[in-house]
């Protein structure tokens, strides 16, 4: 049994978690910072790091001493290096290259849509390679074959906005604050999704990819118009992001021989979402597994985990790893027209 302490910065939750080769979370901690992001809308990449900076090293203490370990008794050192604001996953993986050096323990840099695409074989030990994810989260809306420990093939992308991304404008839209997602769907419990005529760019296209940013639009126009509830458009907007992934992962189910399909990243927290593609997953005769809501949203178990994994795999890193603002799980995917970096 391995002990790979993880660490994760990308966005704007602080993470520290210490976990082992066959699964148990020995001790984790999170410090998020909506309070300081809220007054802007969105997550500001400055106040972002600098938060990082203040509170990272008081979580690695405290799950260290929560889990009653010395750092020179974990095996490795798992880190996000990529992608995400630059500034941050430069914190977390400095205080990792740091520790790492210190302790003489491998460095293990990870692909924070790695962390998400494994992030269910933590708590799912049967669940086996290959599966078909779709990630969708604040920054990435990708359907991706999972073959192996860094072994993806990328069926299909966003456009333009990501899923998350969307839920998070639409909330501003509203005036329902940050984070977006969680008050978006607590509005819809109160609305009628069939009240607001929205749009479901791509479904039906023969093209794999997503697009966000129309709906977005038109939830603008539902907004300014002034006709319809809050709670109305909230609940029309969420079934229209449920059916875009229903209708995207269905044609990508139709490609893949995967016998599972798999749900990761923050959008997965979403009920609705998890819901409908549990039923799309069922009547395609495919097996379906989610993570915990805890482990949809950014956290340092599944970055351990994928570290745990890759460690296993003896992919460690040297010191001068870069950290990266992109970084693809597929890199020889084909680049799509019109998404530019986001592709």
């Amino acid at each position: 049994m391995t002990v790979i302490l993880g660490l994760e910065s990308s966005c704007d939750d602080s993470a520290a978690a210490l976990v082992t080769s066959d699964r148990q979370i020995l001790a984790q901690a999170v410090v998020g910072q909506n309070s300081a992001h809220q007054p802007f809308g969105g997550v500001v990449p400055e106040i972002a790091a600098r938060a990082h900076v203040e509170v990272l090293p008081g979580l690695i203490r405290q799950v260290l001493d929560e889990a009653g370990l010395r750092i020179g008794q974990v095996d490795a050192v798992a880190a996000t290096a990529g992608p995400g604001l630059i500034g941050g996953v430069m914190v977390g993986l400095l205080a990792g290259k740091g520790l790492a050096l210190a302790s003489g323990k491998p460095l293990v840099a990870v692909n924070h849509l790695e962390g998400h695409a494994l992030s269910p074989r933590l708590t799912e030990p049967d669940l086996a390679f290959p599966y078909l994810l779709l990630l969708a989260s604040g920054g990435h809306c990708q359907l991706l074959e999972v073959r192996g420990v860094g072994d993806y093939r990328r069926l299909a992308t966003t456009i333009d906005d990501a899923a998350g991304e969307a839920f998070d404008k639409a909330a501003k839209l509203l005036d329902l604050g940050y984070p977006g997602g969680p008050a978006i769907e607590a509005l819809a419990a109160e609305g009628d999704p069939r009240a607001v005529p929205l749009p479901r760019p791509l479904v039906g296209s023969k093209e794999p990819h997503f697009s966000f940013a129309g709906l977005k639009s038109a939830v603008q126009r539902a907004v300014a118009a002034g006709t319809h509830r809050p709670a109305d458009i909230a609940a029309s907007f969420q079934q229209a992001v449920v059916d875009s992934l229903v209708d995207r992962t269905a044609r990508a189910l139709d490609s893949s021989d995967a016998p599972t399909l798999v749900v990761a990243g923050g959008v997965a927290a979403n009920g609705a979402i998890r819901a409908a593609l549990k039923d799309l997953a069922a009547t395609r005769g495919r097996g379906f597994a989610v993570p915990p809501g805890w482990l949809c949203t950014d956290n340092a178990a599944m970055i351990a985990w994928a570290g745990a994994e890759r460690f296993a795999a003896g992919l460690t890193d040297a010191l001068d790893v870069p950290a990266r603002a992109r970084w693809p799980l597929d890199a020889s995917a084909d680049a799509v027209r019109g998404a530019g970096v986001k592709a």
